[in-house]
C-alpha cells in the first residue's frame, strides 16, 4: 500500500514537471509551434512600437511646446525660419516652414496691391499637405498594433483547435481517457490561446492610447494651421 502511494506521488511530480511551459512548446505540435512562435515575435514587435511611439509623442509634446514659445515670443517670422531651416526637427516646425517657403518664393511674384487670394491658398494647401505628410509618418506601424489585435486572438484559437485535434486523436490511438492522457494535450492547445490573448491585449491598449494622442496632436497641428493662416492672411491684407 506505501509503495503504491509513492509510486503515485512521484507520477504526480514527473507529470507537474512536464507541464511548464517550455515542455508544453516542447511537445506541441508542429503547427502549434508554428503558432506560437508568430505570437511570440508579434508580442515582442508590438512591444518595441509601444515604446518606441510612447518615446515619440513625449518628445512631440515637448518639441511643440518650445516652438509655440519661440513662435509667440513676438519675434521676427523669417528669422525664426532662418533658425528653424529647411530641413525643421518637429512636425510643427515643418508645417511652419513649408508656409515660409512658398512665402519668400511668391515674394516680388504677387505685385503690393494685387490679389493676394491665390498666395493665402497655395499657403494653406502646402501647410494641410505638410500636416498630411507628418501624421502619416507619425502613425506608421499603428496598423500592425491594430492587426494585432484584432488577429492575434483567432491565431491563438487556431493553434488550440489543433491541439485539441491532436489530443482527440491521441484518446482514440491510445483508448484511454485518464486525465494523464488528456490533460497535456489540452494545455498545448490552451497555451496557444493564452499567448494569442497575451499579444493582443497590450496591442490593443497601446493602439487606442497611442492614437489618442497622436489624434490630440494632430488637432494641435491643425489649430496652428488655422493660426498662421490668420496671421498670413492680416499681413497679406495690410500690404495690400
Amino acid at each position: 500500500m506505501e509503495p503504491d502511494a509513492i509510486d503515485l506521488i512521484g507520477t504526480g511530480g514527473v507529470e507537474a514537471a512536464e507541464l511548464t511551459l517550455w515542455a508544453l512548446f516542447m511537445r506541441a505540435d508542429i503547427v502549434v509551434k508554428l503558432v506560437m512562435i508568430l505570437l511570440l515575435l508579434a508580442s515582442v514587435w508590438c512591444w518595441a512600437i509601444i515604446f518606441e511611439k510612447m518615446r515619440s509623442v513625449r518628445r512631440l509634446r515637448s518639441q511643440a511646446q518650445e516652438f509655440e514659445d519661440a513662435f509667440w515670443s513676438g519675434g521676427s517670422l523669417d528669422d525664426l525660419f532662418d533658425q528653424v531651416g529647411k530641413q525643421p526637427s518637429d512636425p510643427m516646425s515643418a508645417v511652419f516652414a513649408s508656409a515660409m517657403q512658398e512665402w519668400r518664393r511668391s515674394a516680388g511674384v504677387v505685385q503690393p496691391g494685387g490679389n493676394h487670394a491665390g498666395l493665402e491658398q497655395r499657403i494653406d494647401r502646402v501647410m494641410s499637405v505638410a500636416v498630411g505628410r507628418e501624421m502619416d509618418r507619425l502613425e506608421r506601424f499603428l496598423p500592425f498594433l491594430a492587426s494585432t489585435g484584432s488577429a492575434a486572438p483567432f491565431i491563438g484559437l487556431f493553434g488550440t483547435v489543433w491541439g485539441i485535434m491532436n489530443s482527440f486523436a491521441a484518446i482514440a490511438a491510445t483508448k484511454q481517457t485518464s486525465l494523464a492522457v488528456v490533460a497535456p494535450g489540452i494545455a498545448e492547445a490552451l497555451f496557444a490561446t493564452a499567448l494569442g490573448l497575451i499579444a493582443a491585449i497590450p496591442a490593443t491598449i497601446a493602439y487606442n492610447k497611442i492614437s489618442n494622442d497622436l489624434g490630440r496632436y494632430a488637432g494641435r497641428l491643425e489649430a496652428f494651421q488655422a493660426e498662421f493662416s490668420a496671421i498670413i492672411s492680416r499681413q497679406l491684407d495690410a500690404e495690400a
